[in-house]
């Protein structure tokens, strides 16, 4: 498989992964109580979160990127 077919399909599973995401960070906070300060620190946990278990989907969209063809 080609580098530009890895990204591609990298690309459909970060933006499939973060419309779940971002769906679930909404309703699991609707479930907490009303706070500005908790808004503040979920919010904040959940925007730098999303990373983290994308990092596998990005080395392997870009494993072998750097070879050369022959």
């Amino acid at each position: 498989m080609g580098p530009r077919t890895r990204r591609f399909i990298a690309m459909l599973g970060v933006l499939a992964f973060l419309a779940v995401w971002i769906w679930g960070a909404i309703s699991i906070r609707g479930l907490l109580p009303p706070s500005q300060l908790l808004d503040l620190l979920f919010f904040a946990v959940a925007g730098i979160g999303w990373g983290v278990p994308l990092y596998p989907l990005f080395r392997w969209a870009e494993r072998g990127s750097g070879k050369k063809r022959d």
